[in-house]
C-alpha cells in the first residue's frame, strides 16, 4: 500500500528484454541502498513494482524490477526507455504519516492530459478518464496520477480537473507535463467499495 506522496524522481537507466513477455527495468534513485530489501514494493509512476535487485552506480543507488506483459500492455511501462523519469514512493509502514490517501498502486487506465494552465501560484491540469472510471471520479474525491496523490477541483462527465502547488511541481515529473500526455490513474478505492455497495443494494432491491 502506498499513499500517493511522492519521496524521489527516479530515472530509468536500462530496459532489458527478458523471457518472452517480460522486461528488466533498472531504475536510479537516492534512497539508501541498504534501506531497499530484495522484494520490496516500489510505486513507480504508480504502478506498484517489485525490487529484484540492487546495486550502487556512483553516488546513486540502481533497483530492478520485471514489469510482466500485462503490466507492459496495460500501462506506460512499454514504453519506458533510458532516461525516463518517474515518480517513485516506498512502500507504507505501520506508523508512517498518511499524507496523501490510500493507494494500492494497481493502475486503473490511462487518463490523457487535456489542458494545462500555468497560474501565477499554481498549476491546473484537466483531463479526460476513461469512460468506465468517470462515475469514480468525483470534485473534492481523490484520484492517483502517476502515482501522485491529488484532490479533484472539478468533474463533469469524463473530464476531470486537479491544482498542482509550486512544490508538487518541483518534486514530481508534473513539472514537464504537457496535454497530450498519458498518464496513470487509480481511482479512490472508497469511491469503488462505495459505487460496489451502492449496486448491489439496487441489485438487491430489484430482486
Amino acid at each position: 500500500m502506498f499513499t500517493g506522496i511522492v519521496t524521489d524522481i527516479g530515472e530509468v537507466l536500462s530496459v532489458e528484454e527478458r523471457a518472452e513477455g517480460l522486461r528488466r527495468i533498472v531504475i536510479a534513485c537516492s534512497y539508501e541502498r541498504d534501506s531497499i530489501a530484495i522484494g520490496a514494493s516500489i510505486a513507480c509512476a504508480g504502478i506498484c513494482l517489485t525490487v529484484v535487485s540492487t546495486a550502487q552506480a556512483g553516488n546513486r543507488t540502481t533497483f530492478d524490477v520485471d514489469a510482466a506483459a500485462e503490466t507492459l500492455a496495460l500501462t506506460r511501462a512499454g514504453q519506458w526507455q533510458k532516461g525516463t523519469r518517474l515518480n517513485l514512493e516506498r512502500a507504507l509502514k505501520v506508523g508512517d504519516e498518511l499524507g496523501g490517501h490510500i493507494v494500492t498502486g494497481h493502475v486503473d487506465g490511462l487518463a490523457e492530459l487535456l489542458t494545462r494552465e500555468d497560474l501565477p501560484d499554481m498549476a491546473r491540469l484537466t483531463f479526460r478518464a476513461p469512460a468506465p472510471l468517470a462515475r469514480f471520479i468525483a470534485t473534492k474525491g481523490s484520484v492517483a496520477l502517476d502515482g501522485t496523490s491529488l484532490t479533484v477541483n472539478s468533474a463533469a462527465d469524463d473530464v476531470f480537473s486537479v491544482l498542482l502547488i509550486p512544490h508538487t511541481l518541483e518534486v514530481t515529473t508534473w513539472g514537464a507535463a504537457r496535454p497530450g500526455d498519458l498518464v496513470h490513474l487509480e481511482v479512490d478505492m472508497m469511491a469503488r467499495y462505495a459505487a460496489r455497495l451502492l449496486e448491489q443494494r439496487q441489485a438487491d432491491v430489484l430482486a
